[in-house]
């Protein structure tokens, strides 16, 4: 079967951003770094941040938020994340434009790979 890829960003040489097999899209883990390398210092403008490196990866494979199935959160302070659950949470569905009808597991890190990140997001998509 035919494999497609995105490759691009900061780690383009190690990874692909997105690798699409038939009609299954898995997608790396998005960080909230932006084209300039800037990120946002508080949780809720991180994952708006990673939503939107995630939307360029959708694009890319003629995809959109309503194309994923499954989400995977790694954050660095589930604290953190929980207590702001509602805020969060809100947000996300704002960026969704509804409550997203997927699949999602939250995991909390000791670390990512910047020390300055609280979350990332992975993503599995169906084109």
């Amino acid at each position: 079967m035919e494999k497609k890829l995105l490759r691009e960003g900061p780690y383009a040489d190690f990874f692909s951003q997105g690798v699409q097999v038939g009609n299954v899209l898995t997608m790396a883990g998005q960080i909230a770094v932006d084209d300039n390398g800037n990120t946002p210092d508080d949780l809720k403008s991180q994952m708006i941040m990673c939503y939107e490196n995630i939307l360029k990866i959708l694009d890319h494979f003629g995809g959109t938020l309503e194309n994923i199935v499954d989400e995977t959160w790694f954050v660095t302070d589930i604290d953190e994340c929980m207590e702001n659950v509602s805020e969060i949470f809100a947000e996300r569905e704002k960026i969704y434009g509804c409550k997203p009808e997927v699949s999602q597991t939250l995991i909390g890190v000791n670390a990512l790979v910047q020390p300055n990140l609280k979350i990332e997001i992975k993503c599995i998509a169906h084109i």
